[in-house]
């Protein structure tokens, strides 16, 4: 069983964090060969650009990579600008990774299933690439991340195609949107693992 596999099929937080753990080590490599080319944090950060309607960040954008792993997508921010960003993840061993990046302001082991621990209106733009997907992270989060949004600030999230539906992502986007909490912007499907052809919704809400 591969380690994707493993971890769309972990019946705990627990369980998932101790296979996050063993993998960091090996994560990069193994999402970065041929048969997986995981795209998704560089796609992703270029829709950042592409809805803030510039080339690069200014320094004083503050981010939120939730779901960090080992900052495959502050590496990729940190390329065309980004300066303030923290980072939140369940796993410790693929955070010690992502601190070797440099690319992170900040980092915590965090439970993205549990509320955050910040401020309303905190972050112009929340990352959340790679952790709303099977056996992970599910829709309840798109509250928690609109909330520690500022007024304006965007989320930019990857969901896993064949959930979007059926994990009730889209159900709930629709009722932010209907409560006047969030506009949405788009949720084109975009390659995520393009190896493997696997593809994702990648989600841009605004905060309202």
């Amino acid at each position: 069983m591969s380690q994707i596999s493993r971890t769309y099929g972990a019946s705990s937080v627990a369980e998932l964090k101790a296979i996050y753990d063993d993998w960091a080590t090996t994560y990069d490599k193994e999402l970065a060969e041929e048969e997986q080319n995981y795209v998704a944090p560089a796609i992703a950060s270029a829709y950042v650009l592409k809805t803030l309607g510039v080339n690069r960040l200014s320094d004083d954008v503050e981010i939120l990579d939730a779901g960090c792993g080992t900052g495959l997508v502050g590496i990729e921010l940190a390329k065309v600008g980004a300066k303030k960003i923290d980072g939140v993840d369940l796993s410790t061993g693929m955070l010690d990774v992502a601190r070797a990046t440099g690319a992170y302001r900040a980092l915590e082991t965090v439970d993205l299933s549990q509320p955050l621990a910040r401020e309303n209106g905190s972050y112009d733009i929340i990352m959340c690439v790679g952790t709303m997907t099977q056996g992970h992270v599910g829709p309840e989060a798109l509250d928690e991340f609109i909330r520690v949004l500022k007024k304006g600030g965007f989320l930019v999230a990857t969901i896993l195609g064949y959930i979007w539906e059926s994990g009730g992502y889209e159900t709930r986007v629709r009722e932010l949107v209907d409560a006047g909490k969030a506009t949405l912007v788009s949720a084109d499907m975009e390659d995520y693992r393009r190896g493997a052809n696997v593809q994702a919704r990648m989600l841009v809400l605004q905060a309202n």
